[in-house]
């Protein structure tokens, strides 16, 4: 058996060298097989996973010797952080290593639907040479709201005033004297509903945040703002997303999570035929490169804990 079980995708051959002093079993296909997945953890003292795997009770019973999660990324959700601090398992989430991916998925992803010419291809195939019924919206002198401004929130807002956006952001947590505000508007939610061109956000998915941007708060948008949600699958209501696209009371949306993952055909039905909508199957924050850094530190965060 195994000492370290790696049971979603990350760069192997980082795993293989920062963890050869352990017996390693590397097996994304797990993350599909629960039953295969809990057989494996009998002797592993460490795990890791992405965000598909529910470490829960199950799970940590299944792993009588563990004693620590390597997070292949940020969120948390899907791992019961309090049974784990009773058990005494550590968890190590990769902070900051897949921040600029997200950014920079946020940001293009605001750029393409302000501009809009994303969706002109089938007509340029089919012969048609739609100009006038593509012309898009500049960046430029228009309001880049954040929900949530940690980190990640913080490289978006840094880009999106680069692009000569003004920038605003709702946080509750961060204090008003934090060095973070000093080039950025701090607003309520409503205000951040009522005044930004663009809204992304950017919090973890708790009992607060759960349908932050519910029908009230779209309701509160621009009838041509764009949402983008990177962040986590829950805190958006997508009935209400869906359905002020159809009324055309929204200008577009990029949806990169989901309630439910991964979308399967009965799930993705709710959103055939919406307009001005971009779907992604939770890839913000995986890059090429972003993945080499988060492999890296997870595996040194699994390995600096076994080593102690």
């Amino acid at each position: 058996m195994a000492d370290i079980v790696i049971c979603e995708f990350m760069d192997e051959a980082i795993a293989r060298e920062v963890l050869k002093a352990y017996e390693l079993l590397y097996d994304p296909s797990l993350v599909d097989d629960r039953a295969a997945l809990l057989r494996s953890l009998g002797d592993a003292r460490a795990v890791i996973v992405r965000n598909r795997t529910q470490v829960d009770a199950e799970f940590l019973e299944n792993a009588p010797k563990l004693e620590a999660v390597g997070r292949l990324g940020v969120g948390l959700d899907n791992i019961d952080l309090e049974l784990c601090r009773a058990g005494n398992v550590a968890v190590y989430p990769a902070t900051g290593a897949n921040d600029l991916a997200v950014a920079e998925y946020a940001i293009s992803a605001a750029l393409s639907l302000l501009r809009g010419t994303w969706q002109a291809s089938p007509d340029v195939i089919g012969g048609k040479w739609p100009r006038g019924a593509n012309i898009g919206r500049e960046a430029s002198g228009r309001r880049f709201g954040l929900i949530g401004f940690g980190s990640i929130a913080r490289q978006v807002g840094r880009r999106a005033a680069a692009l000569g956006m003004q920038v605003s952001a709702y946080d509750p947590y961060l204090p008003g004297d934090n060095g973070a505000w000093s080039d950025v508007e701090a607003v309520s939610l409503r205000q951040l509903a009522e005044t930004s061109d663009v809204v992304s956000v950017h919090v973890p998915l708790t009992k607060e945040t759960r349908n932050i941007v519910d029908a009230d708060f779209i309701g509160r948008m621009k009838n041509d703002a764009i949402l983008i949600n990177t962040a986590r699958g829950g805190v958006v209501d997508e009935q209400a997303l869906t359905a002020a696209l159809r009324a055309g009371q929204l200008g577009g949306a990029a949806l990169d999570v989901f309630a439910s993952e991964p979308v399967d055909a009965e799930g993705g039905r709710a959103f055939v035929d919406v307009p001005n909508l971009m779907l992604t199957p939770h890839i913000a924050g995986i890059t090429e490169e972003s993945n080499v850094r988060v492999s890296q530190l997870t595996a040194e965060n699994v390995a600096r804990h076994l080593a102690n």
